[in-house]
């Protein structure tokens, strides 16, 4: 491309330098120079660039007619100009020198149809001409003929949207009018929407704070995108801008009655009013029981009602599948088809067969901390399977032959842990569960009634009933004298009701808070099970009583490790639910300085929790600073906040991920033995490799404390994966640490998570495509990492039940497709790594790397899945869990 001439001086011709009025006669100089630079343009660029000058000479001409044919020609020959990608059109680079000259002689016309016209002329040449921030190209646009925007080209439109977007900004600061602004804006808006460039007219629209007029642009054939990249722009949106994204997002949804996807928004929003809306606006039953299985995966309470679904049966039907009762058939339909039915024995787990002789010496070392440690991988790996070798063998000779020997195998609180345990492999399948539960109620050992009570709560987990059976067999237990049946109870009821917000449970366990003589271990699980039922809700009287319970104890008890856990049953009130929390974050300023900090962080870092708002992330990295004398706890909970709040989206995570480790280098002992959960936390049954290498080393560290954090934290992003690599380095493990019962204990329990469910779970708290969260499972995962902050006092104290805490969070990790009588139906799909496809033009493939399966299929992390057959149409967009599917009327079958 030659040099852009001076736009001082002449052309080549000679009958410019007549034009002495307006343009100083320069030198020779530069016109021997302009000279040479015509020689170089081939024959036609010459003729177009003298044919221009003349254009330019014309418009100043006296004669209206002859600038009018002028002007025309111009407007023409601008218009009809192709131009590379690379390289300014011809017309507009040959008119760059007289942008000037045209500019003033613009200044001087009278107002008349051919101003307006120039000043159209102007806008366009401004493109390339106008000196940054002079937002000229809007100036003679708003002055010039409004006409079709489009026919300038894409470029010009994209041009005014940018300089649209900053003349707004500095219109807003000195409040001036912008009603010519938003008639321009229309025009644009249209335009995009009409050349699939639908994320500039969003973006605009976001600059101009005018979404709402989204909704009457979007078309049958562009909502889906505009509305893919409303939602996934929302995680990087400071609030409360992000909720109205979403807003609209749902207002598109529900006018093209794209129902799965307002429902799946709906409930990110967490509003329920939305939620009914359409269950309302479906008239489809069909389409109603797919919404039906999307809030039974999310754990969210709901009650239909006459409004919802007017024919009683179908409404029971229907509220069958929110209470999650097919959860198990489902689990268990998966379980058959990938054939491992067979229960497995911790043996098969530990495989000592392939490890040197020296670990199988270490067998004898504090049996019954082994056995307990065998008690919980059973319980893991056979979770929801209803059978296993230890707890439900088949009664021999007497009536409680194997399964209570294996019980007795235990001590004393270990027993509790066990009979739980039964609580866990039947999990989901309430019926069976608790009969099989019932025989622990009439021993007479106070930890076997206290674990069968907490085994009744994880049967229950994320299952509603109409007759709650939990609630009948666990409330006369809350206040008995025996503060392990006690907490057995409390625990169970936490478990059972997670997310329901049962009044009943709220009237049973507040008294217990303001009970100055119970003990600091029950009040404790008395707020995590409040904060469980009532997650997210911001109760007032709950946050009260655990606020005044926190007041009431001495400064000795806050130290102690469980006075730290009811800051996180008041945090758990308001899970994700941002500025709501500031009221009692503020009061808990005049708490006593012992807990005073702690307690904000964890306040601080629940209510942020899943939000990746990146100021708070710095408000925790500047808590992990400090450094203090004698290590502080509240470090803890701070590290921890920075994996909770940045676990929404994959950029945030990274850079947390990133963080965490300068943290390691430069941290105190505190804040490195809560790094190792702080990872397990954003890694989640995801075992990305560099997060593996990192806790591989750190579970050598000469600080047992953060080995044996870093071991759990294994077992966390391992979970359910039956991750090879992970179940090799924990294998080594526990032949390195074959003297060290803790040690050992720790590896036993992260085997057994990798085996979580003979890999069939998850504990990823995120689903439909990791957009939504879910309460329950982040409460349930965040209890659980509170509770290894301090690992001697809890899990290898005497509650090591907080294990259980996890329940929460267990999901299958399928896609089962059913029919239309909800009956299992194999049909072939393509699972393969999800690709983020949000904005790119055509229709790109969303899924790389697949592999072709017949259902039920398991899905692991980042993994989508896609029909492949045309045969059925499934009836959600996201293809996890449980997809109804309904023939393709369509279809025909190709012989």
């Amino acid at each position: 491309m030659s040099k852009t001439p001076d736009p001082n001086s002449t052309g080549g011709s000679d009958k410019s330098t007549r034009e002495e009025a307006t343009i100083k006669v320069p030198s020779k100089d530069p016109k021997k120079k302009d000279d040479k630079k015509d020689e170089d343009l081939s024959e036609e660029d010459l003729a177009l660039k003298q044919q221009l000058e003349l254009y330019v000479e014309r418009v100043q001409d006296a004669d209206p007619g002859l600038q009018k044919v002028a002007l025309e020609s111009m407007r023409q020959e601008i218009r009809t100009s192709t131009s590379s990608m690379t390289s300014v059109p011809k017309p507009l680079k040959f008119l760059r020198p007289h942008y000037g000259t045209l500019k003033g002689y613009y200044e001087k016309m009278p107002d008349s149809d051919l101003k307006t016209l120039l000043a159209d002329i102007l806008s366009v040449l401004a493109l390339t001409m106008s000196a940054e921030g002079e937002r000229e190209s809007l100036k003679y646009r708003l002055l010039g003929s409004h006409g079709d925007i489009g026919s300038w080209g894409h470029e010009y439109v994209r041009n005014l949207a940018g300089e649209i977007a900053q003349e707004y900004g500095k219109r807003q600061s000195e409040e001036a009018p912008i009603d010519d602004l938003m008639e321009l804006v229309q025009q644009i808006v249209a335009f995009h929407m009409k050349h699939n460039a639908e994320p500039e007219a969003v973006d605009l629209l976001m600059e101009v704070e005018d979404l709402d007029l989204l909704v009457e642009h979007v078309d049958r054939t562009n909502y889906k995108r505009t509305c893919s990249y409303l939602t996934s722009s929302a995680k990087y949106l400071p609030g409360p801008d992000d909720m109205l994204v979403l807003d609209i997002a749902y207002t598109i949804y529900m006018k093209f009655e794209e129902y799965p996807s307002a429902l799946v928004t709906a409930l990110y929003l967490d509003n329920i009013q939305y939620v009914k809306q359409v269950f309302t606006s479906c008239g489809d039953p069909l389409r109603k029981k797919q919404f039906c299985y999307i809030l039974a995966r999310h754990g969210q309470t709901f009650e239909l009602d006459e409004e919802m679904c007017a024919e009683d049966e179908e409404r029971e039907g229907l509220q069958e599948i929110i209470n999650n009762a097919k959860l198990s058939e489902g689990y268990l339909t998966l379980a058959r088809d990938i054939e491992v039915m067979e229960a497995k024995t911790p043996e098969d787990i530990y495989k000592p067969h392939l490890l040197d002789g020296r670990a199988s010496a270490g067998a004898s070392v504090d049996s019954a901390r082994q056995n307990l440690a065998s008690t919980f991988v059973n319980a893991f790996v056979n979770a929801g399977f209803g059978q296993d070798k230890l707890m439900t063998v088949p009664s021999e000779a007497s009536s409680g032959g194997a399964s209570t020997s294996w019980l007795f195998k235990n001590k004393e609180h270990g027993k509790a842990s066990a009979a739980a345990s039964l609580g866990m492999i039947l999990l989901w399948d309430v019926d069976s569960g608790l009969a099989q539960i019932d025989k622990y109620f009439h021993s007479t050992d106070t930890h076997i009634i206290a674990g069968a009570l907490l085994g009744v709560g994880i049967v229950n987990c994320g299952i509603k009933n109409e007759c709650d059976p939990a609630l009948a067999l666990l409330a006369e237990y809350i206040d008995k004298e025996d503060p392990s049946i006690r907490i057995g109870a409390i625990m169970g009821l936490g478990l059972a009701y997670a997310g329901s917000q049962n009044e009943q449970i709220r009237s049973k366990l507040t008294p217990i808070l303001g009970d100055s003589k119970a003990s600091l271990d029950v009040l404790a699980f008395t707020a995590i099970s409040l904060g469980l039922v009532f997650v997210g809700s911001c109760n007032e009287e709950i946050a009260q009583a655990i606020i005044f319970a926190l007041m009431e104890r001495s400064e000795s008890e806050l130290g102690e490790p469980f006075a730290r856990l009811l800051p996180l049953g008041l945090g758990l009130l308001y899970l994700g639910k941002q500025e709501s929390v500031e009221a009692t974050a503020e009061v808990s300023k005049t708490f006593n300085e012992k807990i005073r900090k702690h307690c904000d962080m964890t306040l601080l870092s629940c209510a942020y929790a899943g939000t990746g708002n990146v100021l708070k992330v710095q408000h925790f990295l500047g808590q992990c600073a400090q450094h203090f004398e004698k290590g502080e706890t509240f470090q803890g909970p701070a590290v921890l906040g920075i994996a909770m709040v940045a676990m929404a989206e994959e950029l945030g995570l990274e850079m947390a991920i990133r963080s965490l480790e300068h943290l390691l280098q430069y941290g105190e002992q505190n804040i490195r033995r809560a790094v190792p959960l702080a990872l397990a936390l954003l890694c989640i049954s995801n075992p990305k490799v560099n997060v593996m290498d990192t806790l591989s080393r750190l579970s050598h560290d000469s600080d047992s404390e953060v080995a044996m954090a870093a071991i759990i934290s294994l077992g966390l992003i391992g979970a359910g994966t039956n991750n090879a690599r992970i179940a090799g380095m924990l294998r080594n493990l526990s032949s390195y640490y074959y003297k060290e019962a803790n040690l050992l204990f720790c590896v036993r329990i992260a085997q057994g998570l990798v085996h979580l469910g003979k890999g069939l779970l998850t504990l990823s708290p995120y689903h439909s495509e990791h957009f939504l969260l879910s309460p329950t499972a982040l409460a349930g995962l965040v209890t659980m990492l509170h509770a290894c902050l301090d690992m001697k006092a809890i899990i290898l104290g005497k509650y090591h039940y907080v294990l259980y805490f996890l329940t929460l969070a267990m999901q299958p990790r399928m896609l089962l497709t059913v029919d239309e009588n909800l009956k299992p139906l194999s049909v072939p799909v393509r699972v393969g790594q999800a690709v983020d496809v949000v904005g790119q033009a055509g229709r790109p493939k969303t899924i790389t790397g697949f592999q072709t399966h017949s259902t039920p299929v398991l899905l692991a992390a980042g993994d989508r899945a896609e029909l492949a057959t045309e045969k059925y149409i499934p009836l959600s967009p996201i293809l996890e869990g449980f997809v109804i599917l309904k023939e393709n009327p369509d279809y025909r079958d190709v012989q």
